[in-house]
């Protein structure tokens, strides 16, 4: 029996691909709200990584040293890797960065007539992917 060849179906094998690096970085249990964290994610997003560190370096916001310091971390794994060692650091993009909930912490307060009010410490996980793609 003929079965067809993986060229027929536009198969390209693995060796011939350029080979696409990625590192990822993540950041958890940031004593932070996820609402905060996004707004200064918003300002990094798909940029270059030098300009991205350059924007975070001068900014006042408590989130923009985490985020940061998460993308120096994404920036070293990639270059833990074997294929990372010839990556060129100057062209790593922001290829994913998101920010979700995470646990939130209660407290209790005292209210008005007597009552009880409750305050929330939110936290949040913040995920940053890094590419060496031109596109």
């Amino acid at each position: 029996m003929n079965f067809p060849q993986p060229e027929h179906f536009g198969y390209i094998p693995e060796t011939e691909k350029a080979r696409i690096m990625e590192s990822t970085a993540k950041a958890r249990y940031i004593r932070q709200s996820a609402r905060k964290v996004r707004k200064m994610l918003d300002l990094v997003r798909g940029e270059n990584v030098e300009k991205a560190l350059n924007v975070l370096h001068f900014s006042p916001q408590k989130a923009s040293k985490v985020i940061e310091g998460t993308i120096h971390s994404a920036v070293a794994n990639m270059l833990q890797t074997e294929e990372g060692k010839t990556t060129d650091t100057e062209t790593l993009l922001i290829k994913e960065a998101f920010v979700d909930e995470g646990p939130t912490m209660r407290r209790f307060r005292a209210g008005a007539m007597g009552r009880v009010k409750r305050i929330r410490k939110r936290s949040s996980h913040l995920t940053i992917v890094l590419t060496d793609e031109k596109s």
